[in-house]
Formats: C-alpha cells, structure tokens, sequence
C-alpha cells in the first residue's frame, strides 16, 4: 500500500523533528478508532492526546504527532515532535493540498452542509477518487485532518466548513484553497454569536477568501441575504454561479412522496432529472447546489444527476428507517425519521414537511389508526428572539396533516403553549422524560420524527424508539 505520510515528508511539512523512519497509511485524533499504520495526532482539548500516545501505539500506530515524549512512552518510540501538535496538523494539511491535483470544493451554510458533502460524495465518486471526511469534521481541527488524510492521487476533494462564532470561516477556506466555494443557505443558526441575519450571511461568505486563482463561488439566490453573498464574493474577484429557484441553476417542479424525492433542474436551456432516495424539498434544493458544484468542478451534470439516486442522508440528518414493533406479526412496525442532530426554523419546518408528506398506517396498532408524530427538542443557540422562534413553528404550513407534537426542552414549551390543543401531545422538561414513555407515545403504523439541536439530547429519544424493536 502507497503511503499516506513518510516521516520524511512529515519533518518538510512540520518542520519538526522524528525519532525514527516511519510510514503511515492514515491519519488519526482518536486511540477508539486508530487504526494500524496511523499517525496518532496527540490533540490537546478535552483531555490531553499525549495521554493516550502509548495505547496508540499499542494499537499499531506507526508514530505520533506530539510537542513532547510522554513519560510512558518508550525511548525509541517513533514520534514526529513538533513545537504545537494543531498547528503541526496544519501543516500537514497545507503539505497535502499543496501535493495533491484534486479539484477541490467548500462547503459552507447554516442547514445542509454535511447532506450537500454526502451528496456531493455520490454525485463525484464515480467520476473519479473523491475523498471527503467520514463525519462533520467542519471546525479548526476537523478541516486541517480532512485535509491531512487526503491521498496524493485524489481527483475531487470535498471539504465541509462550519462556524461557530466570527471569524472562523476564512481562516479554514485558505488552508484548504478550493477551486470552488458554496454556500447552501443562510438561516438563523449560531445566532446568538452574530448581531443578525446579515452578520452570519457576512461569515459564510468570507469562505470566498480561500478560493484558488479564479475560482468559483456557487451561491443562493432565494434569501433575503443573497445581496450580501454576491457582493462580498464579486468584491474577491470570484465567478459567481447561483442556484434556487430563480437562479442560472433552477429548481423546476418536485414531487415528494411517502419515500422518494423526484426534482426537476434547468440549467442554461437543459433539463436535468434527480430522483433521491428520501423525501424533502431541502433535499432536493441541496441536489440543485450539487449540480452546480460539480459542473463548476468540471465533472459531468448529467452522470451526478444519476449518481444522486445512490445517496442517503447521515444518520440523524433525516435518515428513515423501519422499527419491527413485533417480529411474530407481520406489519406491526412504525416508521422512524431520525433528524436528531440539529435543528433551527428553517430545517426544522423542511422536516416537517417531510412528516407531513409520509404515509401511515391504518388498523395494525393500539389506535388502529396511523398517525404523524412529531418529537421535537430545543433549538439551541438562536440568540435572544429563541422563544419567538419556537413559539413561530406552530405556524408552519406543514402541520395541517400532523396529528401530534410532544415537546422536551424550556424552549419547546413556547411551541407547546403556541399549538392548537388538538396538536399538543406532551412536553418535559428534558428529552430523557419523553425517553422514558415512549413506547405510550408511538404506535405500530405511525411516522415518527424525532428532531432537535444536538444539545437538547433528543437523540436518546430516537434510541428509545429503536429500542422498542428489540424487546
């Protein structure tokens, strides 16, 4: 197997110093999942990684990445020794970009960023070898160890930036020098850090800065920040592709049923034809930033249109899946649609629509009749209009088909209070409380979705659930 890292290329691109020759086939920040042949990267957050060096090696680590020799290390243990462990990661992601002739795309929006990666994974791993983290890994360390892991013969490269405060954006985009930058959308996410709708538009457009030579930005053309983004990336000289509904790249009709998302998108006098695999209009909005992401990558629209229909949401992130409430009857199963990972108005009312387009099921449970059940958990870090915010769902267009709400979180309670009595099921303080009654709360032939921030803990809300299918 072709090295990812020699030693040697390790001590050009840190400048550090190494014990020993070493090669390493991958990169890893984790003694839970390294595995032989890695680099183990001592990171200092939480807890200290020069505790965890010798079970790394232990592990089958080829070296560490460290500032200094831990004391139950042995003396001729392979380390590549360094002045600061992240800035040494840094270091190695510019080597890596530097070596490497992948085209590469950043990703950046405050709802769908790690969907649009995923998407963007399918639409180019077939067209070439596409390499993109296997997480969210979007912030100061996980974008330089996307980088640091990418092979030297990669073609397409996807690279997911997140923020949570000002400042981050650019910082990330020129290490990583895409040729193509995106912004899926602007929401009210991270509010609570900006003064307003037009500071986060202002951040996610700073992601222009990085751009390589004269690259291109592919932008949203539906929000009432738009201006903002267009500006800010005419200003750094980048070629400026839109996508919407109104934008060179057009979402056309689309059809939501029970279980797969058809879309239409028109693009300079052709018409390209997506079918995925989930529900969502969001889905299908992101399809259309995908096509305009790789054709401005220089890959084929046409084949990342099909190539679409392969992809599935990450879990958490909308993905659908069927909990067998009895194994000895046949049908007695509820639907499951996990969105547990994050949330803010504008995902969550996409989620809603998505409920309210499923299809229940009638006469195989307690209430004989299916229903759509909505489990929602705080939205965290939307600033000082948060309870407005919550309270504003119970506007949404989508709940004219949704049977019942149960809410967990303080937050929820101003949703709880907004709803119509025949919508309110119940609300706790906490997500554990709805946890522990679940199984009072869903029936077999219901559609259950389950969707707050990764805060709230609602998560332990969709395990309940699926623990329902192992009693």
């Amino acid at each position: 197997m072709t090295p990812l890292w020699t030693s040697a290329d390790a001590v050009t691109a840190t400048k550090g110093e190494t014990t020993t020759d070493w090669q390493a086939t991958g990169v890893s920040i984790d003694t839970r999942t390294v595995q032989p042949g890695d680099l183990f990267v001592a990171l200092t957050a939480a807890r200290d990684g020069h505790d965890f060096v010798a079970q790394a090696l232990e592990k089958g680590a080829a070296a560490a990445l460290v500032s200094h020799r831990p004391a139950d290390v042995a003396a001729d243990a392979p380390l590549l020794i360094v002045d600061d462990v992240l800035a040494g990661l840094a270091d190695l992601a510019r080597f890596a970009r530097a070596r490497t002739r992948a085209r590469i795309v950043a990703v950046t929006g405050s709802v769908g960023k790690t969907s649009t990666k995923e998407m963007l994974r399918s639409a180019l791993a077939m067209q070439g070898r596409t390499h993109a983290a296997e997480a969210s890994y979007n912030n100061h360390w996980g974008v330089p160890l996307t980088l640091a892991r990418m092979p030297v013969d990669t073609q397409y490269a996807i690279i997911e930036i997140g923020m949570n405060h000002p400042g981050e954006i650019a910082p990330l985009s020129r290490l990583t020098r895409p040729h193509v930058v995106m912004v899926t959308t602007v929401a009210p996410a991270h509010l609570e850090a900006f003064e307003n709708l037009s500071g986060i538009a202002r951040e996610k457009a700073s992601i222009v800065t990085g751009l390589d030579g004269d690259g291109v930005a592919v932008l949203n053309a539906d929000l009432d920040t738009s201006y903002i983004l267009t500006d800010i990336a005419r200003d750094a000289g980048a070629q400026i592709v839109t996508f919407g509904t109104s934008g060179e790249w057009a979402l056309g009709k689309v059809r939501i049923t029970d279980s797969v998302t058809t879309i239409a998108i028109q693009h300079d006098g052709t018409e390209y034809l997506c079918k995925l695999s989930v529900p969502g209009r969001h889905f299908a909005m992101n399809a259309v930033a995908v096509l305009a992401a790789a054709d401005a990558l220089g890959a084929d629209p046409v084949q990342s249109a099909v190539n679409l229909s392969r992809w599935q949401p990450p879990q958490g992130r909308g993905t659908r899946e069927r909990v067998v409430l009895d194994p000895l009857e046949d049908g007695i199963t509820l639907d499951l649609i996990d969105d547990a990972f994050n949330a803010n108005p504008t995902s969550m009312d996409a989620a809603l629509e998505v409920l309210a387009a499923s299809l229940p099921r009638d006469d195989v449970g307690r209430t004989r009749r299916g229903r759509r059940i909505a489990i929602l958990g705080d939205m965290l870090e939307l600033g000082p209009d948060e309870m407005a915010m919550h309270a504003g769902l119970a506007d949404s267009a989508h709940l004219g088909t949704v049977n019942v709400i149960h809410c967990a979180g303080p937050r929820m309670r101003a949703l709880f209070d907004a709803l119509p009595a025949e919508l309110r099921g119940h609300w706790a303080p906490d997500a554990d409380d709805l946890a522990a009654t679940v199984r009072s709360l869903v029936d077999a032939g219901d559609v259950v979705l389950v969707k707050g921030s990764k805060g709230s803990h609602v998560s332990r809300v969709v395990d309940a659930i699926r623990k329902l299918g192992h009693r």
